[in-house]
């Protein structure tokens, strides 16, 4: 997923930047209200995990704006306040989660996959297709229950095409999901990693369809895609 990382805590932000990027996602850093609102209106984000306090005002206020414009994007809020009432108003004013600081990176990569199930229907870590089996939790990934080594953004392509099997997703969307601002890498990135995803998965019922002009379709052989 893409993931926006709202904190101005310079250690606390390296740190889950970090821990999220090791397990697959890709993150984009702000360290203000101004700077993540920049962001936001530039570039898509599937979660945003927001601080509620920071140095131009509170995550809240984000947070509402988020919610009056009608964007669905998943947020989880991180509160140094221990107040029912502040954990209470968070939840009210649209989040989709919150964790209270200090806390175990560990429970917020659970909570990012939680909520990340929820946002695509899933009820459970693993997502299925046909003889190929992602545990999203432990990044395992099997073929015919025999496990297949995949890269770390191998893993990610492979997690969204899972996840919105039968949709056709945009080269330009399957590339803002895999590759950070920062990152110096063209539309022709996301075909490379395509094929080697189709080369490491020859023998599966999963099929990736390349559609001209339009981008690419995930489907399970004898399952009819939409069209």
């Amino acid at each position: 997923m893409r993931l926006l990382i709202v904190e101005d805590a310079e250690d606390v932000c390296d740190a889950i930047v970090e821990s999220l990027t090791r397990i697959g996602h890709v993150c984009d850093k702000a360290r203000t209200l101004g700077d993540a609102r920049q962001l936001l209106a530039v570039q898509p984000f599937d979660l945003v995990v927001l601080d509620i306090n920071l140095p131009d005002g509170f995550g809240h206020d984000l947070l509402k704006e988020i919610r009056a414009r009608g964007d669905a994007l998943a947020v989880i809020m991180l509160t140094a306040r221990l107040g029912v009432d502040d954990r209470v108003d968070a939840l009210d004013a649209g989040a989709d989660d919150y964790l209270v600081k200090p806390f175990d990176i560990r429970e917020l990569e659970a909570r990012v996959r939680a909520v990340a199930r929820r946002r695509h229907g899933e009820t459970d870590a693993v997502l299925e297709a046909g003889d190929i089996s992602f545990n999203t939790a432990t990044r395992q990934v099997t073929v015919a229950g025999e496990p297949c080594e995949l890269t770390r953004r191998e893993q990610s392509l492979l997690e969204i095409l899972l996840s919105s099997r039968g949709r056709v997703i945009a080269k330009e969307e399957l590339h803002s999901r895999l590759f950070g601002l920062q990152e110096e890498a063209g539309l022709n990135a996301v075909e490379l990693y395509v094929a080697r995803l189709r080369k490491k998965l020859p023998s599966t019922r999963l099929e990736i369809r390349t559609l001209r002009g339009l981008g690419y379709q995930a489907f399970v052989s004898g399952v009819a895609p939409r069209a």
